[in-house]
């Protein structure tokens, strides 16, 4: 599976969204159940990682489950590495990223250095992303040393995903933080959206159907939920209603 050929497949027609589930906060077994419902209740993707380090057996453990269930009804397993750690040879890809407003230079070329030979000896996909934190940025803004894009100045963000643009990178995704208690501004994702020419992911404190309908009404091609699912009591109806939402526009 060529999963950037998938992304890019699925946006040209239609908003697509995708589930992400946090190695550190869930057992295998758990994470392939939660993918399980995720994929019944419609997401097109699942993605894995989160800022916070992991031990590379239990990411192994995680993906491995997870894959067995994403195989079965052809949905790609995406890795969302915090840093080299979050490596897993089991996943179809890695969204290969640069935090673009990170202060710290580790996370904008130097992990990508340290990592790439890893990626390459594994044989999954790296999809090329720029990676852009906006206010408030949770534990990724902080882990990651991000000047974080105030939520007032959409054209900062706009600048940052077009340089990403500009240097290559196929994916630009806005984070606002796990568990942020709002989304990414629409204004911004408006802006973002119509000052670039490839597809946007937006993601972080997207807790309600509502929430995820703005955001990709605004401009996201794709619309991403961690926090929301793992916490729902009925994980496949929660994802069921998120796609529901976006896919009405």
């Amino acid at each position: 599976m060529r999963v950037l050929e998938y992304i890019l497949r699925i946006t040209e027609r239609r908003k697509a969204h995708f589930t992400l589930l946090d190695p550190a906060e869930l057992e295998p077994k758990q994470a392939a159940e939660l993918a399980e419902h995720a994929i019944a209740g419609g997401t097109d993707a699942v993605m894995v990682g989160g800022s916070a380090g992991v031990d590379r057996e239990l990411l192994d453990e995680c993906v491995r489950a997870i894959r067995v269930v994403a195989d079965e009804h052809g949905k790609p397993v995406i890795l969302f590495p915090g840093d080299v750690s979050g490596i897993s040879k089991h996943a179809h890809a890695i969204f290969f990223m640069s935090l673009l407003n990170s202060r710290n230079p580790y996370y904008i070329t130097g992990a990508q250095a340290i990592g790439a030979h890893a990626v390459k000896r594994s044989g999954i996909e790296p999809v090329p992303m720029g990676y852009i934190v906006v206010e408030p940025g949770g534990a990724v803004g902080w882990v990651g040393d991000a000047k974080l894009i105030p939520r007032s100045k959409p054209e900062l963000a706009a600048g940052y995903a077009l340089a990403a643009e500009y240097l290559g990178m196929r994916l630009v995704y806005l984070e606002a933080g796990s568990g942020a208690e709002s989304p990414v501004p629409a204004e911004m994702v408006r802006l973002v959206k119509n000052s670039i020419g490839v597809p946007l992911i937006v993601g972080g404190g997207i807790r309600s159907a509502e929430d995820a309908r703005a955001t990709a009404k605004a401009g996201a091609d794709v619309v991403v939920t961690g926090t929301a699912v793992e916490g729902a009591e009925d994980a496949e109806e929660r994802v069921r209603e998120f796609v529901r939402a976006i896919r009405e526009l």
